[in-house]
């Protein structure tokens, strides 16, 4: 490791106040609740101040409460627009002065004003391996097409739908056999393992997002980002 990531790290280590995240949810919120556990651990490197959902019902909202997290409903259905819901959402976010906005599982499409206003500070995880299969239905895609590996991808959101620059991915082989079901738990699991990585790396200061494309402490990564092997993942998981 160079002097300039070992001066980082010791820069980013000393007492300045937590780094403040914001987190959007739509549903059961299990991508948060591996947030959540790290955070619980001091292992996320900052604090989540708020969760926001656009349904009301979600799950996640009572996963926030339950952690002592501000839980606040926007429903998107009281706006007459998405620009409007969009416009509000910023002030809500706004009133907590977050670092980072972390979406998880946040099934809206956002306007360009929002991705503009938080570009640089938010990141996204999708179900595939981008850029493969990017939007929606990613597992019965992929089986479909017979694919021999599958994963997940942690990314920047940016104007472009699932096209931002790529942080970290995991891989999971495609078993014979394999359901839609069998496959979305793997990869749910690989979620919870890499989203709280790339929340870290953003908080700690070493991951950056710069003009056409994302750096690691100061080297630009590669378009998949930082890859784990199924093995790898695996064995992190501690799977048989």
């Amino acid at each position: 490791m160079s002097d300039a990531s070992d001066t980082l790290n010791d820069f980013t280590s000393e007492p300045v106040g937590a780094r403040r995240v914001v987190v959007l949810i739509s549903g059961s919120g299990s991508n948060l609740q591996a947030l959540i556990d790290e955070q619980t651990h001091d292992r996320l490197g900052g604090e989540i101040v708020a969760v926001i959902s656009n349904e009301p019902d979600a799950y996640g909202l009572v996963r926030a409460r339950e952690a002592g997290i501000d839980a606040v409903v926007l429903p998107h259905r009281e706006y007459e627009s998405r620009d409007a819901y969009d416009g509000a959402l910023i002030k809500v976010i706004e009133r907590h002065e977050p670092d980072l906005i972390v979406l998880a599982g946040f099934m809206r499409i956002l306007t360009p004003r929002f991705v503009q206003r938080f570009l640089g500070r938010m990141l996204n995880i999708h179900p595939s391996l981008l850029p493969a299969y990017q939007g929606l239905d990613t597992h019965a895609r992929a089986l479909a097409d017979g694919v021999a590996e599958h994963g997940c991808s942690v990314h920047f959101v940016t104007e472009e739908l699932d096209g931002g620059p790529v942080v970290i991915q995991a891989a999971v082989d495609v078993a014979e056999g394999e359901t839609e079901a069998s496959l979305k738990e793997k990869v749910h699991a690989r979620e919870h393992l890499i989203y709280p990585i790339a929340v870290k790396w953003f908080l700690e200061g070493r991951l950056q997002f710069v003009p056409g494309g994302a750096t690691l402490d100061g080297t630009p990564l590669p378009p998949q980002g930082v890859r784990l092997s199924h093995a790898d993942a695996a064995e992190e998981l501690d799977e048989e």
